[in-house]
């Protein structure tokens, strides 16, 4: 009898014991998924932030150039300046023309770095803008970049499109809705939809090649901003770039899918420029 009240009380705490253990177990894995999902939400606003240092390390790049340009050409016009003012009585240099035509250059060059420097910090404040406006979710599948002065947005074709089709996927509205909004509120600039696919030939009897799919899903993003979302037609361009624009390699699925995108490219109105550039002083 005694031994049968022992051998109870040992079995008793053998399940006590291992019913704790179980707890604890389910307690370390519950932390253990928490640490988790905070350490992924931490590595992803890391590379948003990694990604909008590069943004403004491009820009700045490209202002220190042209202010390099600038000072080279100040630096040549102030050197013959130099050499005509030692050489004035062997030649017919008009000095008063030169120094004219200095001053005229340095105030061209002023004018031209506040509208590369206004047109920079539009483009900052668009990205920003679109940038925040976008969840993270989204920010998954669409990249939002500034190389040289141009706005660049890069979607995904499976967030965008149904699979080898060039309709818009129902799951893309909101955030197509998002970028219109950001369009039209930057009515000074042109949008360029580009499409692009990865080397898989396509076949579809509707559908010659990658040419054709590529042109025709740019041209459903674009009427989709006109139509669904109001954004001026007129500031709307839509071109395909086939397989022929690859961001990586197509010997991988990765690369595959990096290369099928479809890229809304935001730019200043190239008139204005031209116009600019047309307005440049008489170097010689």
């Amino acid at each position: 009898m005694k031994k049968n009240v022992i051998l109870m009380a040992l079995a008793c705490g053998l399940i006590l014991s291992s019913c704790a253990s179980k707890k604890d177990l389910e307690n370390c894995q519950t932390e253990n998924k928490s640490l988790t999902e905070n350490l992924q939400a931490a590595r992803e606003d890391l590379a948003a932030k990694n990604a909008r240092i590069g943004a403004l390390e491009e820009q700045n790049r490209g202002m220190q150039q042209l202010l390099k340009n600038a000072e080279d050409k100040y630096a040549k016009l102030q050197e013959s300046l130099d050499k005509s003012l030692t050489n004035a009585s062997q030649n017919n240099v008009s000095i008063e023309k030169l120094v004219d035509q200095i001053n005229e250059s340095n105030q061209y060059i002023r004018h031209l770095v506040e509208v590369k420097s206004k047109s920079d910090s539009l483009n900052m404040v668009l990205t920003n803008n679109l940038t925040r406006s976008l969840s993270k979710e989204e920010l998954k599948e669409v990249d939002v970049q500034v190389l040289k002065g141009v706005v660049y947005i890069s979607l995904a074709d499976n967030m965008l499109y149904k699979s080898g089709s060039y309709e818009i996927n129902s799951r893309a509205a909101e955030t197509l809705s998002k970028i219109a909004k950001i369009i039209k509120d930057y009515k000074d600039y042109d949008v360029l939809i580009e499409g692009n696919t990865d080397n898989v030939p396509i076949s579809k009897p509707n559908i010659r090649n990658n040419w054709d799919l590529s042109a025709l899903r740019a041209s459903s993003v674009v009427q989709a901003l006109q139509n669904d979302y109001g954004v001026d037609p007129k500031r709307l361009t839509a071109g395909g770039r086939g397989e022929y624009n690859p961001v990586a390699g197509n010997d991988t699925e990765v690369g595959k899918q990096r290369n099928r995108r479809t890229q809304i490219i935001i730019t200043p109105k190239l008139d204005e420029f031209m116009e600019l550039i047309g307005q440049a002083p008489d170097g010689e």
